[in-house]
């Protein structure tokens, strides 16, 4: 697979939902599990965010972190 590339720096990818405590946190951290399994964490940059600040500095919402950990994945760190 080859991997694109702009101007020779990491894509970026940025998952967005309402308060980014919910959906973004753990669609970042699916797919950052997939980028680092597929060993491409030098082109490719993940994050989330939200379009509200109601949430800022908090972690992922708890339901979130656990269906992350159902599937083997730890979103906690994420703020």
């Amino acid at each position: 697979n080859k991997v694109v590339r702009v101007m020779n720096k990491p894509v970026s990818v940025l998952f967005v939902c309402m308060g980014n405590i919910c959906r973004s946190p753990l669609a970042e951290g699916v797919f950052l599990h997939h980028v680092q399994s597929a060993g491409l964490t030098h082109a490719i940059v993940v994050d989330s965010a939200g379009t509200h600040f109601y949430h800022a500095g908090e972690p992922p919402d708890p339901r979130s972190q656990w269906i992350a950990r159902e599937k083997g994945l730890d979103i906690s760190h994420q703020r």
